[in-house]
């Protein structure tokens, strides 16, 4: 506020000291609001031309450097003056504050000053990610049905090797072992996702194949003693080599099929504008080098997954698994942000939500200088906060103080009473509040919408959940991966033909039993002899159908009558009986009786 003096003509800036304030006033400026007193010409020469004593004059210097036009809104030169006025011989030091106060305040302990006002911060542009949100074309193109969304997570070359590494164990560790084939391993698969469908991961496998109380589809597509061999001979590494990878790789009995699987995770679907990154724990109590004990997680025990996801449908689309410090080394320094840097490796115009753990103004920073924001809560011990967002005492109940730098916005909220909520954000660049009962800010609104990215992927996929107990850390993270892919795969297909099955409110339900069921049917078409039970027999029936009526000379591929060469059917027990028909597969000679037909669909799944 300045002050306007009637007829005051001079060239030099003067000085006028009312009531300990240092006011400046020019040759021909206007005052910025009106004043309820003038002065005269002899008044105004009185106050201007009267000495200043030293001590005053240090006062008024340390009033003039530490003067902020935002902190002190609530000044009035109008209570000032009539102030002075009434007791000219009274000294109000109250009004007077200390700078070095006020700077140590704003500014953190790593030297970082912060302020007040976002007046100087830079308005926030969100970059474009040079990609559209969704399946990529790559997927689009491939997916035809639900089985084929499926497999596009389980390439032929993973199953390859899956089928390569547990006939291996299976030829050294099991004697009379019959090797294991894509549409037995296939179907085994299947069998573990109608497992979850059923609500059955924690129900023994024995009374999901009993006769009275199981499920005819799993007897009628393998027996269980077959299961039970598989399950113990699943390998997906060459144990003899293992010792010499593991010394310089804790996952390496996984590895290779770790590896071939998150590759396929970024390469079938595009994230959107927000993306949560977080960990997942998947219960594990068995031994393991890496296993980790978090007391905040339903399971306690487990392994650990960094799992970046889209925020707007949960797709996983980027997975690392934490194998802790290596071994004889030193504890990570900056886990948090060398994670996030890792997890968000090839985005830019995407905002990522994280918890406190990952959280920095280091790591705010980098991502901005790759055009990704930051959205998340930050702890209260990091040095880079100022002393004044800390502070509690004497605030109001749902009150927030905000605090800005060129290209960060910092927040503390008090949701109650001696507790306060801080939060970083390179996306909110104003003091925005939601004007409703507990007076949110905008920052906390934001991440409590995407937030729970991670934490919604965890629930959807132990709904239905496809592990199985077991002792051995690989298995649980292929049935993770399993879990993972058949949510992913839903995803996918539902945005691929968003028609299906649309009214319904359990369509991922429907989703899983459709994809378990086209994953068995091969095995169960192939099937030599039906199970005992009536329930599974009459589904292998159904599904066995005769193929084709028994016939010697008509050729229904091409409609032409031709003479085939008799040969023994090879599956008759007792008396050999002789036919022209061939198996598609396998060219050999079938009679009638273990003839089976199927229509198209069934046959390619």
């Amino acid at each position: 506020m300045f002050m306007h003096l009637a007829a005051f003509t001079a060239k030099d800036k003067r000085a006028v000291w009312l009531r300990g304030h240092f006011i400046e006033s020019r040759e021909g400026e206007r005052p910025a609001g009106k004043m309820k007193r003038h002065f005269s010409t002899e008044e105004a020469l009185e106050m201007v031309m009267q000495p200043l004593s030293t001590t005053e004059l240090q006062e008024s210097s340390e009033e003039d450097t530490s003067f902020d036009a935002e902190s002190n809104t609530e000044w009035s030169l109008e209570s000032s003056i009539s102030e002075s006025a009434s007791d000219p011989s009274s000294e109000s030091e109250e009004d007077i504050e200390d700078p070095a106060h006020l700077n140590s305040e704003w500014t953190a302990k790593n030297g970082q000053v912060w302020s007040p006002s976002h007046s100087k911060t830079l308005r926030y542009i969100q970059a474009p990610s040079g990609m559209i949100a969704g399946p990529t074309r790559y997927a689009i193109t491939r997916i035809h049905d639900v089985a084929s969304s499926f497999d596009l997570f389980f390439t032929p070359d993973m199953i390859q090797l899956i089928l390569q590494m547990t006939n291996l164990h299976g030829r050294r560790s099991v004697s009379g072992w019959s090797d294991v084939d894509e549409t037995e391993i296939r179907a085994y698969m299947g069998l573990l996702i109608l497992a979850g469908v059923y609500r059955s991961k924690g129900e023994s496998t024995r009374s999901l194949w009993d006769d009275q109380n199981g499920r005819p589809v799993f007897r009628a597509t393998m027996s269980h003693k077959r299961f039970q061999l598989i399950s113990a001979s699943l390998r997906f590494d060459d144990r003899l080599t293992r010792p010499c990878r593991h010394k310089e790789d804790k996952l390496s009995a996984f590895r290779n099929m770790w590896d071939k699987w998150v590759q396929r995770l970024p390469l079938l679907f595009n994230p959107g504008e927000n993306i949560c990154v977080d960990e997942q724990l998947v219960p594990f109590r068995g031994r393991c080098k890496f296993r980790q004990y978090m007391p905040s997680k339903p399971a306690k025990y487990g392994l650990k997954i960094w799992v970046t996801t889209d925020v707007a449908t949960s797709y996983a689309w980027r997975c690392q698994v934490y194998t802790g410090k290596p071994a004889g080394g030193a504890p990570e320094m900056g886990q948090g942000k060398r994670v996030i840097l890792d997890m968000t490796e090839g985005l830019k115009g995407v905002t990522v939500t994280c918890d406190n753990f990952f959280t920095s103004y280091s790591l705010a920073q980098e991502l901005l200088r790759k055009k990704v924001a930051l959205v998340g809560t930050i702890r209260a011990n990091k040095p880079e906060l100022p002393p004044r967002l800390k502070q509690t005492k004497g605030r109001a109940v749902f009150s927030s103080l905000f605090a800005f730098t060129n290209t960060t916005a910092a927040v503390s909220y008090i949701p109650r009473r001696g507790r306060n909520v801080l939060l970083l954000s390179t996306k909110h660049r104003e003091p925005a509040v939601h004007q409703d009962e507990k007076q949110k800010p905008q920052i906390i609104i934001d991440y409590n919408h995407c937030k729970g990215g991670v934490d919604n992927l965890d629930k959807v996929v132990s709904t239905y959940s496809c592990r199985r107990r077991t002792s051995r850390w690989p298995l649980v993270l292929f049935f993770n991966c399993i879990d993972i892919s058949a949510f992913n795969a839903f995803v996918l297909f539902t945005a691929v033909v968003p028609s299906w099955n649309q009214q319904r409110t359990y369509r991922r339900r429907l989703f899983l039993e459709e994809l378990g069921k086209s994953m068995v049917s091969s095995e169960i078409v192939r099937r030599r002899h039906p199970p005992r039970t009536a329930a599974a027999a009459a589904m292998v029936v159904d599904l066995q159908a005769p193929v084709a009526a028994h016939t010697e000379t008509t050729d229904t591929a091409i409609g032409t009558t031709a003479t085939r060469k008799r040969g023994v059917c090879w599956l008759c027990t007792g008396l050999k009986k002789r036919s022209s028909t061939t198996c598609i597969k396998c060219n050999r000679c079938i009679c009638r009786e273990h003839q089976v037909t199927c229509c198209r669909a069934c046959w390619s799944a």
